[in-house]
């Protein structure tokens, strides 16, 4: 991965150069919003960043990126209960919409790789239904 464009943008007032690194965090937050999905999936040292208090957007996310597109590989963790292709299809738009509008990227892939299901355990379910609704 590189650390810029190879050939960046140029306009009237300079140039415009934009990071993979933003890419990637642009996918993983579109990733993590979508219905269905429980998680992000990343390495052994986005797990133990986690467990350091530090949160990584783009955890579980790898671009390549070239002069005008991008290709994303987003690996996640889908939660139980929901359809594993219809949550992935719904990535892939997400990732690829939130890309375009916001970098004006073209995404010519956006390949999901599921690595686990969450189940919800009994003491997670009984907190939801412990806590009180903020709104009456």
């Amino acid at each position: 991965m590189e650390t810029v464009l190879p050939d960046y943008e140029r306009t009237e007032m300079g140039t415009i150069q934009i990071a993979p690194e933003v890419i990637a965090v642009i996918a993983g937050l579109a990733a993590i919003e979508t219905e269905g999905v429980a998680g992000m999936s990343g390495g052994i040292s986005s797990g133990i960043a986690e467990f350091l208090g530090r949160r990584n957007p783009s955890k579980g996310v790898k671009v390549e990126v070239g002069q005008r597109e991008a290709a994303v590989d987003v690996s996640l963790v889908v939660e139980y209960g929901y359809k594993i292709p219809e949550v992935c299809a719904a990535v892939q738009r997400s990732v690829k919409q939130s890309i375009e509008t916001m970098t004006g990227l073209g995404v010519v892939e956006v390949n999901v790789h599921v690595h686990d299901v969450h189940f919800k355990t009994t003491v997670e379910k009984r907190e939801e239904e412990e806590q009180p609704s903020r709104v009456r």
